[in-house]
């Protein structure tokens, strides 16, 4: 339509990135687990919101400038690092609470359990202050439009827009298996226990993160 090609080639790309655990999965996964189908799909719509900025970044011109320039590639990675971090840290002294803790109980220091659109902030924060989000729609994008596209930037669009659809279905569909294993009920020390592990996950995403070198 817009000088695009191989789509089908596109969307098992697309599928199998969405796939691949890391930041945004791992998020989605603890907001289920936490806050139940409303909270997953909250995280989930921050997510891809974030996703939309990238997309329309990528499309203008300006993650290119993450390309070129170290400084700025540098601020957003250390931002995100930083605010996967804080979540980390949140999650740590949920954890560690004497008291038995909750499956609702708030995380990365607020006083009061999430609410839904809380989530949907925090994932659009840990999507868009994750440049290599923003890298991987610079780098996958231009791949499967023409040389000769009539509209590149319809084309840009057009594909990130697939991407960022395809994506939102993903998560939905990963929402929808997750959130029944909190009919489970854990004891206090299995929910004390995912909180540290939800913590050290996200100090670990951090660490890579921060370690991440621009290309």
């Amino acid at each position: 339509m817009f000088g695009t090609h191989d789509l089908a080639l596109f969307a098992l790309t697309v599928f199998v990135l969405n796939a691949t655990p890391g930041v945004d999965m791992a998020f989605t996964l603890v907001s289920t687990l936490r806050g139940g189908v409303r909270g997953g799909l909250a995280a989930a719509a921050g997510v891809n919101a974030g996703c939309v900025v990238h997309a329309l970044a990528a499309t203008f011109g300006l993650a290119a400038l993450m390309v070129a320039s170290s400084a700025a590639f540098n601020v957003i990675k250390w931002a995100g690092a930083a605010y996967l971090l804080w979540l980390a840290v949140g999650m740590l002294r949920t954890g560690l609470r004497a008291a038995p803790v909750d499956a609702a109980a708030p995380a990365a220091g607020d006083a009061a359990p999430l609410r839904p659109w809380a989530l949907l902030r925090q994932g659009f924060l840990t999507n868009v202050l994750n440049p290599k989000v923003a890298l991987f729609f610079l780098a996958l994008l231009p791949q499967f439009i023409d040389g000769d596209a009539p509209n590149k930037t319809g084309a840009f669009l057009f594909l990130g827009l697939w991407a960022i659809v395809q994506g939102t279905l993903f998560l939905v569909v990963f929402v929808g298996l997750v959130a029944p294993l909190r009919r489970l009920k854990p004891r206090p020390g299995v929910t004390r226990g995912l909180h540290l592990a939800g913590a050290g996950l996200f100090a670990t995403l951090a660490a890579r993160l921060a370690l991440a070198q621009r290309p």
